[in-house]
């Protein structure tokens, strides 16, 4: 039963990675957007990269063997919906913040296990993910009573 749910879970969701770029392929000057998250009365500030297109969200983070402390990576949605990400060929530990459509926190996925095939599962319906360096949620005390904005919203 397990095999199938984990089956149905991947076909579901696209993209299905916490996945990535090479870092060879990586470019030095990739654009990025600014993003904050507001939290326990304290704003965090990202520069982070935005994944809009099907390839873009198949790449994901792959991969990478780090992300700076104030990087990451955005996958926004056309609509709301269930999003599941994997680990494959992500080589590095991520914290996965899945927001809803208003800016809300639906999940936070602390420390994803790097390679793992396991589906990392949205609570609900969300409007995108955001993926940081594993960790950083807890070292900023981030929660599901924070909220998220960036520049393209």
């Amino acid at each position: 039963m397990r095999v199938i749910l984990t089956a149905l879970a991947l076909m579901m969701a696209m993209p299905m990675a916490a996945c990535a770029r090479d870092s060879d392929a990586q470019s030095e000057s990739a654009a990025t957007i600014p993003l904050t998250i507001e939290a326990g009365g304290k704003t965090h500030s990202f520069n982070v990269e935005v994944a809009r297109t099907s390839e873009e969200q198949a790449r994901g983070l792959m991969f990478r063997t780090s992300l700076p402390a104030d990087g990451g990576m955005i996958f926004p949605f056309p609509k709301p919906r269930i999003a599941s990400f994997w680990m494959k060929n992500t080589l590095i530990p991520l914290d996965m913040i899945f927001i809803r459509a208003d800016g809300s926190i639906d999940r936070i996925a602390e420390n994803s296990i790097p390679e793992s095939l396991d589906p990392v599962v949205s609570g609900g319906e969300v409007a995108a993910v955001l993926e940081l360096a594993g960790g950083t949620a807890a070292k900023l005390g981030l929660d599901e009573d924070a909220t998220v904005s960036w520049k393209d919203r």
